[in-house]
């Protein structure tokens, strides 16, 4: 059994069967994208366009690929014909454009909106007032061509535990939020309400907190190369 394998069957021991495990692939060979697949994995996460299209097209079809990462509109055509979900809706702009994509071709995209919740500016998200504006926008039928399933989010990278556990409360707490609007959740799919957050250094304390996707790379594929 090779180390991928390992520590996949780990993990999946590890986790709640309510949780699903993304495996991060992104900067990692196609071949170790096999060895988890022959492992058993079937969902991946890439945040390059390129990447994405190019391990697409040359591993098995019943991947499920998340994409991750910040995707520009010109890029479109190179993610939405082949992922399941797309994580990292990051601005009202992007959404507008997967929705116009997806109008063109017949297709209805499932996104989660990425909330901003780190102490880090540099990464991408909403706030919560822009979430709340989208979400107005899509229950007065906007966005008829994306499925916005939930929420994503990044917490501030540190060793402190209570400033993580801070960080994913966020998102919970908007989670929760919309749900109870009656108006907002009126617009939105049945199942609204999924949260993806956690990662390789903090993903204990997210199962913990009642995440409902983990997006794991380091731990399973080693360092990027």
């Amino acid at each position: 059994m090779s180390a991928i394998s390992e520590i996949l069957h780990a993990l999946k021991t590890e986790l709640p069967s309510n949780v699903t495990l993304v495996a991060v692939s992104k900067f990692h060979p196609a071949e170790a994208v096999m060895e988890a697949y022959d492992a058993g994995q079937r969902v991946f996460g890439e945040s390059r366009p390129q990447e994405l299209q190019a391990k697409a097209a040359a591993l098995p079809k019943d991947i499920r690929w998340h994409f991750i990462g910040h995707l520009q509109t010109n890029k479109l055509k190179m993610v939405l014909p082949y992922v399941s979900l797309v994580e990292s809706v990051d601005s009202e702009h992007l959404l507008a454009a997967i929705d116009g994509w997806a109008a063109t071709h017949e297709r209805i995209i499932d996104v989660l909106l990425e909330m901003h919740i780190a102490a880090e500016d540099t990464k991408q998200g909403f706030a919560r007032e822009e979430i709340l504006d989208v979400l107005h926008h899509a229950a007065e039928g906007k966005y008829r061509n994306v499925r916005i399933l939930g929420l994503m989010g990044m917490a501030t990278l540190t060793d402190d535990e209570a400033v993580i556990r801070s960080d994913f409360s966020k998102l919970i707490a908007m989670r929760d939020e919309i749900r109870s609007d009656k108006g907002l959740a009126g617009g939105l799919p049945e199942n609204f309400g999924l949260l993806s957050f956690g990662m390789t250094h903090d993903y204990k304390i997210a199962v913990v907190m009642g995440a409902d996707i983990v997006r794991i790379g380091t731990l399973i594929f080693g360092q990027r190369i």
